[in-house]
């Protein structure tokens, strides 16, 4: 987990922010190597991580490692997430591969015409909030601002991810199957919450090298706002 001190009272700081075109979507895929249904949706996620209106992040849980496999990228964070959404939208449980498009339109994580409808649908979506992601040194400079007259809370969330991991399962569903991962995070925090007021400058101090993707949400988790990628 890399170290990343920040304190809001000093690190907001009013600041000008030049309004960015429309940010990617972003889809977000609840997978497992101890589910057999997983890989195709694994597949699926690879094919979307290549377009460049997608952000496409694979958050593994660790609620299927007592199937006799355990998943090494497996966080109890990202079954917690998932659960909050679930939540959210009423469902009485959680399931893998599950994909859910924007924070807001979720499915079963194969079905991907369905996936593609929901992303260009997010598209459609006026920006509300402008969001640029920079290196200051070790450090890394957020800079976020309202667009229009929408003034939304959201959460700043910080996300560190590995490009590509290829894993060898011995034992569980998928025994024997050698599977190749893209962008599964490693990382995912929140750095703090905005209240949509102005523009605002979060600064983090310092941060391991990497791939980033800062995500600005509505509080839930609800709908994602904006994000933007970064190379550390």
């Amino acid at each position: 987990m890399p170290k990343v001190n920040f304190f809001l009272g000093a690190a907001l700081l009013l600041a000008p922010v030049m309004a960015e075109a429309q940010s990617p979507v972003v889809v977000e895929l609840y997978t497992s190597q101890g589910c057999s249904s997983c890989p195709p949706a694994d597949r699926l996620l690879s094919r979307l991580a290549t377009e460049d209106n997608v952000i496409a992040l694979a958050l593994h849980v660790d609620y299927w490692d007592y199937l006799g496999w355990k998943d090494e990228f497996a966080n109890p964070d990202y079954s917690n997430r998932q659960r909050r959404y679930a939540h959210l939208w009423h469902q009485r449980s959680v399931y893998t591969p599950q994909m859910v498009v924007q924070g807001v339109s979720y499915m079963v994580g194969s079905r991907g015409d369905e996936i593609q409808r929901q992303i260009m649908q997010a598209e459609e979506n006026d920006p509300v909030v402008s969001v640029k992601a920079s290196n200051v040194g070790t450090g890394i400079r957020i800079e976020l601002a309202p667009l229009g007259e929408a003034r939304p809370e959201a959460d700043i969330q910080l996300v560190r991810y590995a490009a590509g991991e290829t894993v060898m399962i011995e034992r569980g569903e998928n025994a024997g199957r050698t599977i190749d991962y893209v962008n599964v995070v490693q990382d995912w925090q929140t750095l703090g919450r905005w209240d949509g007021a102005g523009p605002v400058v979060v600064n983090v101090p310092s941060a391991e090298a990497g791939a980033y993707v800062v995500i600005i949400q509505a509080p839930g988790p609800g709908l994602i706002y904006a994000a933007a990628r970064l190379n550390h």
